[in-house]
This record gives structure tokens, sequence and C-alpha cells, in this order.
């Protein structure tokens, strides 16, 4: 760790802004990305990390190793994004080759790089400089990200909806953000009033205090398309237990007792079963009309 912290210091040095994407629940990412970002911030770059989670098939000891990396490199950025690779399957269909399903990950991770990164180095309708991207996104810890795409007429609408209801949010509201940022691509006939209407959708939607800034970027390869990313930071972290308990829509007592067999939590008694695989009261084996004659005569 010394030898390789001290490489990766010697790369870092001098840098702003440092990007650490890694795939967490293997050796490499889940290991290296913590060591990489604690170097970026002892350096006083803004360190914002960028991670997928295992698929549910990848087993449950790659998952734990996964969780266990991800709050490790959450103490040490100023920022993560964590994309858990089970919510790309939202966004493929059934047909979706493996490869391509990894692909897809990496693809996300990309993304969320460029989109933040093109806000401060591509001319745009609307410049944004760093020093608006550090503001929403130092010292922030959780953060989601979402995307959206659209082409034709009311493309801004329609790619900024996908943006925050996108799977990638994982059913979190950007409302409880402290800070959004907002990418807006386009290609050159991207117009201004498009710009307003995406922009003006996504306010809407998140808190009246946070800090939201917002940029537009035209790329020569859109035309005719328009591209909506949606960064929210400053997210409590949110157990699963909380997210899934509302699910269930039963009441408070129930949900504290979902450990007892139905009919306890119904209310109903053994002896309102005595008619399926057992009894209430169980007979004496010699008075059982159902037992051959050897088996009670052998009965003690």
């Amino acid at each position: 760790n010394i030898i390789f912290g001290a490489v990766v210091e010697e790369g870092l040095e001098g840098a702003d802004m440092v990007f650490i994407a890694a795939g967490l629940g293997g050796g490499t990412g889940t290991g290296g990305a913590p060591v990489v970002a604690q170097v970026a911030k002892e350096l006083g770059a803004l360190t914002v990390a960028i991670v997928t989670k295992p698929f549910r098939f990848e087993g449950k000891k790659r998952r734990r190793q996964a969780e266990e990396g991800w709050h490790e490199l959450k103490k040490v950025t100023d920022t993560i994004i964590t994309i858990p690779n089970d919510r790309l399957l939202a966004i493929s269909d059934r047909n979706t080759p493996l490869l391509d399903a990894f692909k897809k990950a990496d693809e996300v991770l990309y993304q969320a790089a460029k989109g933040i990164s093109d806000l401060i180095l591509m001319p745009g309708l609307v410049n944004l400089d760093f020093n608006d991207v550090k503001a929403v996104m130092s010292e922030m810890g959780m953060a989601i990200m979402g995307m959206g795409r659209a082409s034709g007429e009311g493309r801004a609408i329609e790619a900024a909806q996908q943006a925050i209801s996108s799977p990638l949010l994982e059913d979190i509201s950007i409302q409880g953000a402290k800070g959004v940022l907002i990418n807006i691509t386009g290609g050159p006939d991207l117009t201004l009033h498009e710009v307003s209407e995406a922009a003006e959708l996504i306010q809407e939607e998140a808190d009246e205090d946070a800090n939201i800034i917002f940029g537009a970027v035209v790329e020569e390869g859109l035309e005719g398309e328009m591209r909506v990313t949606v960064i929210a930071t400053g997210l409590q972290e949110i157990s699963e237990s909380k997210v899934s308990r509302p699910s269930l829509n039963l009441p408070e007592e129930e949900l504290n007792n979902l450990d007892l067999p139905a009919f306890v939590r119904r209310g109903k008694g053994l002896e309102d079963f005595s008619g399926f695989r057992f009894k209430a009261k169980r007979e004496p084996l010699r008075e059982r009309s159902d037992l051959p004659t050897f088996l009670k005569e052998g009965v003690d």
C-alpha cells in the first residue's frame, strides 16, 4: 500500500479534481479505490468516486465485500455516486447478452464522469467553472445519478423526466438532496428554450433549499437528440429495511411480527387448521384408526 500510494501520489500531484471509477466486490476496485481516494484527498483534490455494486447473481460474498469497500471509500471521498448493477436490468431487455450487461455498467460510470467534467471543460450555452461544481460536490457524501435521452418534439421535457425517474435512482427522490448538478447536452440544434424547459422541470422536483447548478453543452454527434444527466448529492444513507418496509403496506404491529407464522399473526389457533396437515389435539396411538394393527400393538 505504501509503494502503491507513492505511485498514485506522483500521478495525481497538481490535480484539482480526481474521478475514481471502480467496480466493487473484487480485489482491485474494492481494495485499491480507497487508497487512491485517500491520496487524492490529502493532495487537496476534489475527490469523486463513481462505483458499481455487483449483480445479485454474483453471490453474497462478493456483495458483502462490495458493501465493506463502499463504506471505506465513502470515508475518504467528497462524493460517492453508486450504481447497483441490478438496477441496470431495469434498463436492459431480457435478451441482453451478459457481456453487454457488464459493458452497460462501464458505460454508466463513463457517462457519470463525463457529465460532470463536460460542464467544466466543454464550451456550451451555459458554462460552469470548477468552483460551481465544487460547491455541489465537496464533502457531500452519498449521491445518486439519473440519465435521460430523447429526440424529436418535446425532447427536453422527456429527457428531463427520464433523468429524475431513472431506474438508476433506485426509487430515491432527489428532493432530499443538498445539491443538484444538471448537465444538459445536445447537438448544434439545441436551443436555450429547451435548456430552460429541462432545467425548470428538474428544479421543481428538487428541494427549494437545495444548491442547484446546471450547464448546457453542445456536442456535434448529438444532432437531433438531447441528453440530461442529474447528479443529486448530500443524501442520507437509507437502510434496506427502511426502504423495503413501506412496500409491504402492512400495519406496524404486523411488520414487527413478520417472524411469526401467519396464522399466529392473524389470531388463529391450531384448532382452525384441524382439517389440514395436523390436528389440534393428538389422539393416543392405540385409538388411531388410520394406523396398522402391528403399530398400535407395538406401542407402550
